[in-house]
């Protein structure tokens, strides 16, 4: 069985693209993107745009994403996985990445962890803007404090 990523969240003028590898099974369960109550992704990025993104209900994240400037999507379109790990995913296609970075002007590129980042460079090679790693916002990555991840994702303020 193939899972399929989410549509891009993306408002009138994005000026950063921040990239997933793939839901996972939590996520798509809820239909949202970051679904699982440990993944981080909300807290942090709210403690990027200092706002208190866990506490609003999904649809008004997603306004309050696009209203900043903040566009949304996973590098995986659509592939084969069993369970949620990054490293299980196999015979992956991959999201028109580089059109969208094209055609909607963004400015730069935010990888949330390394697979992210190494998926999109084997398929596209480097992003055609300024390009970031961010820590994964994975509960499978839990080795650095949230506090410590959120120093690296507050990079993302400079570039709206």
């Amino acid at each position: 069985m193939r899972i399929r990523s989410f549509p891009a969240v993306i408002g009138r003028s994005p000026k950063v693209l921040i990239l997933g590898t793939l839901p996972g099974i939590a996520s798509l369960k809820l239909a949202q993107y970051y679904g699982h109550p440990e993944n981080k992704f909300w807290e942090l990025l709210g403690s990027a745009l200092k706002l208190d993104l866990r506490s609003m209900p999904y649809a008004r994240r997603l306004r309050a994403l696009r209203k900043r400037g903040v566009a949304l999507w996973d590098v995986v379109a659509d592939a084969r996985r069993a369970g949620s790990l990054d490293a299980a995913i196999k015979d992956e296609r991959h999201n028109d990445v580089l059109e969208l970075i094209r055609r909607r002007r963004i400015k730069a590129v935010f990888f949330n962890g390394r697979v992210a980042r190494k998926m999109f460079e084997r398929r596209f090679g480097q992003a055609p803007v300024p390009s970031f790693l961010l820590p994964s916002s994975s509960p499978a990555y839990a080795s650095a404090k949230t506090a410590e991840k959120a120093r690296g994702w507050r990079r993302i303020r400079a570039h709206l």
